[in-house]
């Protein structure tokens, strides 16, 4: 049986079964627990007493309504999981997001629209007296490609002559990486990767010299930011928010940084420009009959697995075979490691309002590792990613050949994602022949003779030694041969 992909050890403890989530250790307020299925979150005194405010509110039900904000309840006291009680003034209860993904995974138009949604629920939050006191993009998350906001306990009342205590987090992980994008054509997502909060003001500005400082949002929010910060860098907050009390700072002040910032978001746009992968499917040795023979066979295989709840869909390239697992499927996680394909797909998917596919950005050679506090922060996607079933099309010779990975680690990895599903799981994996014009392509770029034991004879022998092959199929070409296979137990 396949080893399942290694979850790190969280640093925070679980109390009785309960599992605090590792990311929300940073406001002490509330904190979210997972206990037997259900998202929780406890709250604090003072976050009790801001909860009943925020519930009553008529922006907030409204918030709830539109699905802008996720669902959220207030659990009866006899609900609440007996080792939970006493610890919390109040436990909220909210509804499970399908999968959860990091900023570093989303396209230039996912993270454009994700702040977009931060500044809509500010701007409704402000008049009604309330303010976010985050600004993060870590707190939002995707229904499909429909952002929703998750950070219930980010909502604070507001207090008159105080700024937006959210701005310095809302550039750092949103509009700075938009800024990189929009402006200098410098993909973000290896950016946020590599800092948890962010890109920082005095980074940019490095980047933004000359003529590039005038440039839309720059000037203000990166150089002007950054002045400022290093003018009351030894200033305490407090002592700032008294000055800015003292010379009359209001909420409509607040209200108009928000609103140009809206406008600012909103031009800011990247439409990438062609790649190879962006016209894969002009370019790729299928035919018409190898691509309705390869949409008859993921359909039949998903079909016969009962509706499976999540489906990756590795090396998802324009989501053709993504959409058509939705058909089948609860779920399907569709990753592409091109940015700027990966981004067409969330805007053909956004236009068409489709809520059972989110389209992710991944190198799948250099997947997304644990990141922040003790590596356990963000989870790992080997760690997020269990599955039902897994689509790995057109993929596994990328990995074997372009990138130098065994084939037997290839099919480990792929089977690693099913080892909770287990024998029930079911793995669609293409293997394109050596022989095939994109493996000849790939081959010639290699030394003459280092894959010896890449054909399809072995490829075969390691997937039986792993699974069992339910069914297989040599697309009309010839030159490819798609696998039906359920892990042994």
């Amino acid at each position: 049986m396949v080893a399942p992909h290694p979850v790190p050890a969280s640093p925070f403890t679980a109390v009785s079964g309960a599992r605090p989530d590792p990311g929300s250790f940073r406001d002490p307020a509330n904190q979210v627990l997972h206990v037997d299925g259900q998202v929780l979150r406890g709250l604090g005194p003072a976050a009790a007493a801001d909860w009943r405010r925020l519930a009553g509110s008529p922006f907030f039900a409204r918030l709830l309504a539109e699905g802008k904000v996720c669902g959220t309840e207030q659990m009866d006291p006899d609900a609440v999981p007996e080792d939970q009680v006493g610890r919390w003034s109040t436990v909220l209860r909210h509804e499970r997001i399908p999968f959860v993904s990091y900023p570093y995974e989303w396209s230039f138009g996912m993270l454009r629209d994700a702040a977009l949604l931060h500044l809509e629920i500010l701007r409704a939050a402000l008049p009604a007296g309330f303010t976010t006191k985050d600004g993060s993009a870590y707190n939002l998350q995707w229904r499909g490609v429909e952002p929703v906001f998750i950070d219930v306990g980010s909502f604070e009342p507001a207090r008159d002559g105080e700024p937006w205590a959210g701005y310095r987090q809302f550039c750092q992980t949103l509009l700075y990486p938009l800024l990189l994008q929009a402006h200098l054509g410098l993909d973000f997502q290896p950016w946020l990767r590599s800092r948890i909060d962010g890109l920082e003001a005095g980074q940019l500005r490095g980047l933004f010299g000359g003529t590039r400082r005038f440039r839309a949002g720059v000037l203000k929010h990166v150089h002007l930011h950054d002045a400022l910060q290093n003018r009351y860098a030894d200033t305490s907050s407090g002592s700032v928010r008294a000055q800015l009390r003292d010379a009359g700072f209001s909420r409509e002040l607040v209200l108009a940084t928000i609103g140009a910032l809206d406008r600012l978001v909103r031009r800011l746009d990247r439409q990438p420009p062609a790649s190879h992968w962006s016209g894969y499917r002009d370019t790729c040795s299928y035919s018409a009959d190898d691509r309705a023979a390869k949409e008859r066979f993921v359909a039949g295989a998903l079909a016969e697995a009962g509706r499976p709840e999540r489906v990756l869909d590795l090396g998802a390239n324009d989501g053709r075979y993504a959409r058509v697992a939705a058909r089948h499927a609860g779920h399907v996680l569709a990753v592409e490691g091109d940015p700027a394909v990966a981004d067409q797909l969330y805007r053909r998917l956004r236009a068409d309002g489709e809520r059972r596919i989110l389209p992710l950005v991944m190198d799948l050679a250099d997947p997304s590792p644990g990141g922040g506090w003790a590596g356990v922060e963000r989870g790992s996607f080997a760690a997020r990613a269990d599955a039902d079933a897994v689509l790995a099309l057109a993929l596994v010779h990328h990995l074997a050949i372009g990138r130098n990975v065994p084939l037997p680690a290839v099919l480990d990895w792929l089977l690693g994602f099913l080892a909770v599903a287990g024998p029930a799981g079911r793995l669609v994996v293409e293997f394109v022949h050596p022989d095939d014009p994109m493996a000849v392509r790939l081959l010639d770029n290699k030394p003459a003779g280092i894959f010896p034991d890449y054909r399809r004879s072995e490829f075969e022998r390691l997937l039986g030694q792993r699974c069992v092959v339910l069914r297989r199929l040599e697309l009309p070409s010839g030159t490819r041969t798609l696998y039906l296979g359920a892990p042994r137990g």
